[in-house]
């Protein structure tokens, strides 16, 4: 029998862009409408996804494969949007609990476990940065071979 008629999910490992690009879609229909992240998030509605998607694309890509299409910087991006719109540690803990949700259902493997543990590092140290106070959730294990 085919995974069609045994009910089996079989999720797959994040492989490609095309699988990155998939991933942000879904994270991103739940997040522009989370009634947390709406406001934070009004900037990509305004302009629009598709707008949004390539720079993202190529930010995950980069995190995940090491592709180096990313060459911005992250955190003037976020300092920028945190003096509109405070960012608190409640508004990454959010963030951090939909794409790893998000990342959960469509994938399974290690690099999806690498997409969630950035996800985590990113959050953490960004909440720390803008806030000068150290997140209240535990700070991930940094290991030199997950970099």
């Amino acid at each position: 029998m085919d995974a069609l008629h045994t009910g089996c999910t079989c999720r797959s490992d994040i492989a490609d862009r095309n699988d990155v690009e998939a991933l942000l879609r879904a994270f991103y229909e739940r997040a522009l409408t989370d009634e947390l992240l709406r406001e934070p998030f009004t900037p990509i509605r305004a302009t629009g996804l598709d707008a949004h998607l390539p720079v993202m694309c190529d930010f995950w890509e980069t995190v995940l494969f090491g592709s180096r299409r990313y060459d911005g910087s992250v955190f003037r991006v976020h300092t920028r949007l945190h003096e509109r719109h405070v960012l608190t540690a409640a508004h990454f803990l959010r963030w951090l609990s939909l794409w790893t949700d998000t990342v959960d259902e469509l994938h399974t493997g290690p690099i999806a476990q690498r997409a969630k543990l950035q996800a985590t590092r990113m959050a953490w140290a960004m909440n720390r940065r803008l806030t000068g106070v150290d997140p209240t959730w535990t700070r991930p294990a940094m290991r030199s071979d997950d970099s």
